[in-house]
């Protein structure tokens, strides 16, 4: 099977990997430019850069691709039988859609219709689910609104961020991604469509996305905290500058009362009151600026007032 491979983060290098392996012919990755990264800014390949070199796979990083008459005859001196797209972090222009025999086949990190968008792994923690998986699916001009041909579940461990769930759902959607070739090769994959009045949306994080609402339980917070790691966090406001909330565990059966925002010193550490009658206890924070200390550090160096509202 002849492929074109389009994709971007570490997400996409296990597929990638994945189908070399198993001796498909992957005739050109697709990937976005360098770019400057990390604090010194120094320009940086992509992952799936470092891993197509690596193997030995032509690339090429168009800056755009919806009216790029030379990556367009590229692409259609390929003629390849599939264009897989796993994060590649571009819209995928109609002539592309209509390129190859088999479309462009997409790995999603969710259970579509489940989170479409660009962050599934992230909301999915970070609104309580227990189950996510991954679906590969034939992309068309809508938000992940194609039709499926393969799914597969994966407990969400109670201790999982969204960093460490990523990678085995990597290494998942790379299996799944060698399935779904073979079934298309063998004729035994029928596409299904979506149910869209089941979608849900998850769309691109913010840093607006990580400000803490009292409202939110104990455990919704923590979610929220699980998820959105490394960024944008959860953070609130203590003495007018940003307090970001690094570790944290919902207080089971509290003995302290807290009201929404309102800290608490206890034996055990530092409480924070959230929604519905909830605390969570605070185990390690970052004052803005500054590193991440743990809560007696915060205690010592900042005085919190017992009762002292942050927010």
């Amino acid at each position: 099977m002849k492929l074109v491979f389009c994709g971007t983060p570490q997400f996409a290098v296990p597929p990638l990997e994945k189908l070399a392996a198993h001796g498909f012919v992957v005739q050109l990755v697709v990937t976005q430019p360098d770019r400057p990264q990390g604090r010194g800014m120094e320009i940086t390949a992509p992952p799936v850069k470092q891993a197509a070199v690596k193997l030995g796979i032509p690339v090429v990083q168009p800056e755009k691709i919806k009216k790029n008459e030379d990556f367009q005859n590229q692409l259609r001196a390929i003629n390849p039988d599939a264009i897989i797209v796993v994060g590649y972090g571009r819209i995928v222009p109609p002539w592309m859609l209509q390129l190859s025999r088999h479309g462009n086949i997409n790995v999603h990190a969710s259970l579509l219709p489940k989170y479409r968008g660009a962050a599934p792994i992230q909301w999915a923690i970070a609104r309580g689910e227990t189950v996510t998986g991954v679906t590969t699916m034939r992309l068309d001009e809508g938000l992940d609104t194609g039709d499926i041909l393969l799914k597969r579940e994966i407990e969400i461990r109670p201790e999982d961020t969204s960093e460490t769930l990523s990678p085995r759902l990597a290494e998942m959607g790379a299996e799944l991604l060698v399935e779904t070739l073979h079934g298309l090769q063998q004729g035994k994959i029928s596409a299904t469509p979506q149910d869209h009045a089941q979608a849900t949306l998850a769309p691109i994080l913010k840093k607006e996305d990580g400000l803490i609402d009292f409202q939110w339980t104990a455990r919704e917070t923590h979610n929220r905290m699980r998820g959105f790691q490394p960024w944008p966090g959860i953070y609130t406001r203590f003495k007018g500058k940003n307090l970001k909330i690094i570790s944290a565990m919902p207080v089971q059966a509290a003995t302290v009362k807290a009201g929404p925002g309102e800290l608490r010193m206890a034996d055990a550490g530092l409480l924070l009151g959230c929604g519905s009658g909830t605390v969570l206890e605070l185990l390690q924070v970052q004052p803005e600026g500054k590193k991440v200390i743990s809560a007696r550090e915060f205690i010592g160096g900042y005085r919190p007032a017992d009762g002292e509202r942050l927010g």
